[in-house]
């Protein structure tokens, strides 16, 4: 009764932990497409500088293939545990258990080797200045549109501040997209008349703050190290419930085989009868304690000691 009640609660754990892996499972697959647009818009408007190479290095453990794949493969794995966990497949929890491991070592493997800490400094930020003569060119649109679409998701305008436009490109007033209140023209009657309706914060230091770290992506790490505990206990517990299971069937096989029947004469007369009779129940009872004290008997008979006491009587 112990052992079925532990089995039981095994089975509860692994339930839990495997739609733990589902929910965790689709919440990185979330946060990482999430993050992976603003880093693709990122890593434009840092093309070819020292910006870039740091937000690669801060953001590719977080958005790697490997780390996409191996989330999408643990969602099917936790099915699988979940069939085998429900049918108490030895087989099933055996692949299982060897899966979980290969995610673990590959999730560690591509932690420890993406892992770097990037080298980036404020002053790197004016490199960004580099890309904005480009800005409204025809062959440029990709990043013109990538300029207003960073500018109105962070509510910046410029680099440092919205009077880098007019110094960097011939236009006489900022893009559109550095108003607080967005409409055609409200640029250029902003920069006349208040310039307060213009976002007075630069991109430069968003960017900078986007490559030093977000609440995603510490979201991301927080849920990258939740799996890691799960996979490890979950683990544990499929060792523990195979073990259980091997052994307990093990048990009762042996004692099956241990478990003695009725003899023959009993079985014959079962047979004969269709039914076991109140009668033939008693005439069995008394046959089986009968060859029980015979075989009592003859063992005792065996016993040298007994031996030795009837030659001496006989002598």
């Amino acid at each position: 009764m112990a052992q079925e009640d532990a089995v039981r609660c095994l089975r509860c754990l692994l339930y839990a932990l495997n739609l733990l892996f589902w929910l965790m499972s689709v919440c990185v697959l979330g946060v990482a497409a999430w993050i992976r647009d603003t880093l693709n818009t990122v890593l434009t408007l840092t093309a070819n500088t020292r910006l870039e190479e740091a937000a690669v290095l801060t953001y590719s453990p977080a958005v790697h293939p490997v780390i996409i794949c191996v989330c999408c493969l643990l969602i099917i794995v936790a099915m699988v545990g979940y069939c085998g966990t429900l049918r108490s497949n030895l087989l099933l929890l055996s692949w299982y258990f060897c899966s979980l491991l290969v995610i673990f070592c590959v999730e560690l493997a591509s932690a420890v080797w993406t892992y770097d800490e990037p080298s980036v400094q404020r002053a790197d930020m004016i490199s960004l200045k580099l890309r904005m003569p480009n800005y409204g060119l025809q062959r440029y649109q990709w990043l013109t549109h990538t300029w207003d679409s960073f500018q109105m998701q962070f509510k910046c305008c410029g680099v440092i501040y919205f009077t880098d436009w007019l110094e960097m490109t011939e236009m006489e007033w900022p893009p559109d997209s550095c108003c607080t209140n967005q409409y055609p023209g409200c640029a250029r009657h902003a920069h006349h008349h208040d310039l307060s309706d213009l976002h007075q914060e630069g991109c430069g230091p968003k960017i900078y703050s986007f490559i030093r770290g977000t609440k995603q992506l510490q979201v991301l790490r927080f849920l990258g190290v939740s799996i890691g505990v799960a996979q490890i206990l979950a683990m544990a517990l499929t060792l523990t419930l195979l073990w259980a299971l091997y052994y307990g069937r093990q048990f009762q096989e042996l004692d099956s085989e241990v478990t003695p029947g009725l003899p023959e004469d009993c079985a014959s007369i079962a047979a004969t009868n269709g039914t076991t009779t109140d009668a033939s129940k008693s005439g069995c009872g008394r046959m089986i304690k009968g060859r029980t004290e015979t075989s009592a008997a003859e063992a005792h008979l065996r016993d040298p000691q007994v031996e030795m006491e009837w030659l001496n009587a006989a002598g």
